[in-house]
């Protein structure tokens, strides 16, 4: 999603009839970005993973060396004037060609911990980009605190549109609880257990991902007392750009992982929310995440863990009756900017490099 966003911004400031884009990643991801209408570019994708497993020695003698020879032959056919890399497992081979072929590369980091393909890039990077004031490992003069780029068209919504498509009647303070695009199980059934005390007093918008929709829908069924909380909760199991628009313009507050473009979207709303840090994140980053932007107030850290109905229902309670402070410490912590601003440090070298 911010790759998408910079795409945007990218082809919005570019000038020159000549200015071509190309994505390169894995096959999944060349689907989403492919509307956006630039060459992709797919990629053989091979990992270590942080526990034991078979697949490490197929990918590690396999996979990885057919990823690193593959982009080695795109980046020679394509010469870019420049590699731009959110890190990630498929962007270390792309970023090591660009090395060999003395090609500029910028890097972002979305998080507050430095992923392994960051951590290498960040040493032939001519500029890194990054998220929280507070992420480490990289060199201090080439790095650039600006934010998470997030798409514009998301804090834009239209309440009273989103009373109609999402079937909203705010009678009620309205929460979106998700966890993230592919859903959550723990906070699936987490919120199986409070839903019947939940909606005595809230709108619910909930985000079971694809994968969980079918259990959700039936086991909630046994928890809806009656044809008011029926009308109260609203399940979905994917919610498209402009449903997510419209829930983030109609809820009061969000419950949601700890993701950094989660977290970059509900600040620049300025919702007040609650962060369930994903325990089994890569080098437990979301905890670090969630906590990084808790500091000022903007937001309630609470660890999956640590998940229990009357902790649960009093800190949405309490939420809500200071949501005016949060929201202003979400306001203050986001960085809207941030798309616009590294896209013009990507032209401004652009044009410098031709002078």
């Amino acid at each position: 999603m911010p790759l998408i966003a910079i795409v945007r911004e990218l082809k919005k400031i570019s000038q020159s009839s000549d200015f071509l884009l190309h994505y390169a990643g894995p096959k999944e991801d060349c689907l989403l970005i492919q509307n956006e209408r630039l060459e992709t570019h797919p990629l053989i994708i091979g990992k270590i993973r942080r526990y034991f497993s078979f697949t490490n020695f197929i990918d590690f003698l396999f996979f990885i060396p057919l990823s690193f020879i593959q982009s080695f032959f795109l980046v020679m056919f394509l010469r870019p004037s420049l590699v731009f890399s959110k890190g990630g497992s498929g962007s270390l081979p792309i970023t090591y060609a660009a090395k060999i072929f003395k090609i500029p590369v910028f890097i972002h980091e979305s998080d507050s911990v430095t992923g392994k393909s960051n951590k290498i890039t960040a040493k032939w990077a001519k500029k890194v980009f990054i998220s929280f004031e507070n992420t480490i490992f990289f060199n201090k003069p080439k790095t650039v605190l600006t934010g998470n780029p997030i798409r514009k068209d998301l804090i834009n919504g239209n309440k009273e549109e989103a009373k109609a498509a999402l079937g909203i009647t705010s009678q009620k303070p309205v929460i979106l609880i998700w966890g993230g695009s592919q859903g959550a199980q723990a906070i699936n059934s987490f919120l199986m257990v409070v839903l019947s005390n939940l909606l005595q007093n809230y709108e619910v918008i909930h985000v079971s991902g694809k994968k969980n929709y079918k259990a959700v829908s039936l086991e909630s069924r046994a928890f809806l007392a009656d044809k008011s909380q029926e009308e109260s909760y609203h399940l979905h199991d994917f919610l498209d750009q402009n449903q997510v628009k419209n829930a983030y313009s109609a809820c009061d507050i969000i419950i949601s992982r700890a993701g950094s473009a989660s977290i970059f979207e509900i600040a620049a709303l300025g919702k007040p929310s609650i962060l369930i840090p994903l325990p089994t994140s890569a080098h437990n980053h979301q905890t670090k995440n969630a906590y990084e932007y808790a500091k000022n107030g903007a937001c309630i850290v609470i660890e999956q863990d640590d998940l229990s109905p009357g902790f649960f229902l009093g800190e949405i309670y309490n939420i809500l009756s200071q949501s005016d402070k949060m929201k202003k410490s979400a306001l203050e912590f986001s960085k809207p900017a941030a798309t616009e601003n590294i896209a013009k440090e990507i032209m401004q070298f652009l044009k410098n490099e031709t002078i």
